[in-house]
C-alpha cells in the first residue's frame, strides 16, 4: 500500500534493542506520515489506540502486544536558516545517530553531547533524552504530532511538551500523540558542556586544548564505547534507570552515612542520586539470573545475556528497584517504556 506496509502477527525481536522475542497483533510501517488518517481509518488499527514504535532502544516489551504497533519509517531533514541559528525540521523515522553526526558536519553546534544515543529522531522528544550535561528539550523549537483524541495534525511549541527530566506531555499522555517531525534551532556556536562525567578529561587525553563542538562528540564517543555495551553484542536499552531526585534532606542524611555516594545538589534544595552508585553500591552490577542481568561494565544497564523473555528482565528489574529501596531507602524508575503483560 502506498505509504505504509501492513503485517500481522508481527516478530518484535529485531525491532527492540533488548532482543526480547515478543510479536504484534499488527505493525504497520509507515513511510509517509500524510497516510497516518488513512492507516488510521483500519478498523482492526481503530479498534484500540495504536501503540508507536522507534527503533525499539527505550521500550522493555514484556509480553506479546495486543494491539496495533504503528512504527515511523519516515525520513527528510529541512533546513532554514535565520541568521546564526538553523531552523531543522527532521522526520521521525530519522535515526538520532545519523542527525547528531549530519548537524556537526554542517557545523550547527548544541547536539555533540547527545550523540551515540540510540533511536529515532521521533522518539527524542518523549523521553527528553539527555546525556552528558544536556537535554535534548534546550534545543527543540517545536514537535508536530498527529493527534489520536483530536484527530488532526498538531505543532506544540516547546512550552506546550512540558519537559522536564527525562520527562514530557508525550509520556504522560502515550497513547494520544503520534510524532510525525521534531524540529530543532541549532546555533553555529554556543558553549561548550565540558564539566560532566570525564568530558574535560578525555579532551586532555585527546590532546585537544581547544575544542570544538565535534572534539566534544569525539570525546563523548570515547566515553560512551568503553561504559555501555554495544546492543549489537549484548541485548540492552541504555541506561535503564533514572538518576532519582530526592529533597535536600534526604540528600544531606545519605551523604553523611554514605560518604561515597555521588549526588548532584540542585538549586532547587532538591538532590540527584547517581542510580548507578546505589545500584553498584547495593551489590547489583555484574548480577544475573539466567539471561537477565545488570551489566558489568555499568550498573545502570539492563541487559539479555541471550533468550530472557521480557517478564524475565522486568522481574530483574523490579529486584533491583526493591534491593536499592531496601539498603537506601531510595526508589528507582525505570527509564524505558514498560509495555505488555505484566
Amino acid at each position: 500500500m502506498g505509504g505504509y506496509t501492513l503485517i500481522e502477527n508481527a516478530p518484535l525481536v529485531t525491532r527492540n534493542t533488548l532482543r526480547v522475542a515478543a510479536r504484534a497483533k499488527l505493525l504497520a510501517e509507515v513511510r509517509d506520515a500524510a497516510k497516518l488518517p488513512e492507516l488510521l481509518d483500519f478498523p482492526a488499527i481503530r479498534a484500540s489506540r495504536p501503540f508507536i514504535l522507534g527503533e525499539g532502544s527505550n521500550v522493555l516489551i514484556t509480553g506479546d502486544i495486543d494491539r496495533a504497533v504503528i512504527a515511523m519509517d519516515t525520513r527528510g531533514v529541512h533546513v532554514e536558516q535565520d541568521g546564526d541559528v538553523a531552523r531543522i525540521a527532521v522526520a521521525a523515522g530519522e535515526r538520532w545517530d545519523d542527525f547528531v553526526r549530519w548537524t556537526l558536519g554542517q557545523g550547527f553546534a548544541g547536539l555533540e553531547n547527545l550523540i551515540l544515543i540510540p533511536g529515532t529522531v521521533g522518539a527524542a522528544p518523549i523521553q527528553n533524552i539527555g546525556a552528558y550535561g544536556t537535554e535534548v528539550a534546550e534545543f527543540i523549537e517545536s514537535v508536530e504530532a498527529w493527534d489520536l483524541t483530536e484527530r488532526r495534525v498538531v505543532t506544540l511549541d516547546r512550552s506546550a511538551c512540558t519537559f522536564a527530566y527525562r520527562d514530557s506531555l508525550f509520556k504522560h499522555e502515550p497513547d494520544r500523540f503520534i510524532v510525525t517531525a521534531v524540529r530543532f534551532a541549532l546555533p553555529r556556536s554556543h558553549t561548550l558542556r565540558l564539566d560532566y562525567a570525564g568530558i574535560r578529561e578525555e579532551l586532555e587525553r585527546m590532546g585537544v586544548d581547544k575544542p570544538a563542538p565535534f572534539h566534544v562528540a569525539e570525546a563523548v564517543v570515547h566515553l560512551r564505547t568503553r561504559k555501555l555495551p554495544d546492543p549489537a553484542v549484548i541485548g540492552n536499552a541504555g541506561s535503564f534507570f533514572k538518576n532519582p531526585i530526592v529533597d535536600a534532606a534526604q540528600g544531606e542524611a545519605l551523604k553523611r552515612e554514605h560518604d561515597q555516594l555521588v549526588a548532584w545538589p540542585g538549586q532547587d534544595a532538591r538532590w540527584k542520586l547517581s542510580a548507578a552508585w546505589l545500584i553498584e553500591a547495593a551489590g547489583f552490577k555484574g548480577m544475573r539470573d539466567g539471561d537477565a542481568g545488570i551489566s558489568n561494565r555499568h550498573a545502570l544497564v539492563l541487559v539479555n545475556h541471550g533468550k530472557a523473555t521480557g517478564q524475565e528482565l522486568w522481574a530483574f528489574a523490579q529486584r533491583v528497584i526493591e534491593g536499592v529501596q531496601t539498603r537506601f531507602g531510595v526508589r528507582l524508575e525505570p527509564e524505558p517504556m514498560v509495555i505488555g503483560t505484566r
